[in-house]
């Protein structure tokens, strides 16, 4: 499940990383990154 969290932030990360460069898409973008943060939290917190 740990990894699958990981997996899940970097995507979002990557997709934020996307987004911030070429779409310019607005809000949504910081909005993944914070679900990217928070997953990543999640997956440090869990293991601890």
């Amino acid at each position: 499940m740990r990894g699958l969290l990981y997996i899940i932030a970097v995507i979002l990360v990557i997709g934020w990383l996307f987004g911030f460069f070429f779409i310019h898409a607005g809000g949504i973008i910081h909005i993944l990154l914070v679900i990217a943060v928070i997953a990543l939290l999640l997956g440090v917190i869990r293991r601890a």
